[in-house]
């Protein structure tokens, strides 16, 4: 049921893009087009320092913030790893990209935690915690399901969350929103169209 659920949601961010295929226009972007939304309209976290961002903290780039937890088994790290891959492609033009990575699991992932795992993917990455209400607001605001699953004894709990990407642009608009499983290619195109828009 929770998968299903997560896929729910971003069936509706499928739907809310495709509004202008249905008019014949053809988007540039291979993400959905989500432009218009009224969901992800910001958020304040901290990073590892302790100091309290928020999207405007970062406008003058495009910035991709991505939901999921350092003890994620899978999804998480493939897909910071692709957003690596994207950045790394875009070459210089990869300065103006920003990644913020939100925890859904703030019990466990502490600044010190989050400074050592996020930037190992990219030195630029950064990653945004709080206390669990403030993380639960984010999430709703974000439409991203997460919830802990009880772990069997002796072993570790784990988060089920929802894992598109939202993509802003560089005047801090919500954009679009990326698949878990898409590709470093298609991302970085994706980018570039942001950045040069």
């Amino acid at each position: 049921m929770r998968r299903a659920l997560a896929g729910a949601l971003l069936g509706v961010a499928i739907l809310l893009g495709g509004c202008d295929k249905l008019g014949g226009g053809k988007s540039p972007f291979q993400g959905v087009d989500v432009t218009g939304t009224d969901i992800a309209r910001g958020f304040q976290l901290h990073d590892p320092s302790g100091a309290t961002r928020s999207l405007a903290d970062f406008r003058g780039k495009v910035v991709v913030v991505t939901f999921g937890y350092t003890h994620c088994p899978d999804v998480c790290p493939m897909t910071l790893a692709n957003l690596a891959a994207a950045r790394k492609k875009l070459g210089e033009d990869g300065r103006d990209v920003q990644v913020l990575f939100v925890t859904v699991d703030p019990s466990r992932d502490s600044p010190a935690l989050l400074k050592e795992y996020v930037p190992a993917f990219d030195p630029t990455f950064v990653g945004l915690t709080g206390s669990q209400d403030e993380v639960t607001a984010v999430t709703k605001e974000f439409r991203v399901y997460a919830s802990s699953r009880p772990a069997k004894p002796g072993e570790e709990y784990t988060v089920d969350h929802s894992a598109q990407m939202f993509a802003f642009d560089k005047a801090g608009k919500l954009r679009l929103v990326f698949a878990p499983d898409m590709k470093s290619d298609a991302i970085a195109s994706d980018l570039r169209i942001l950045l040069n828009s």
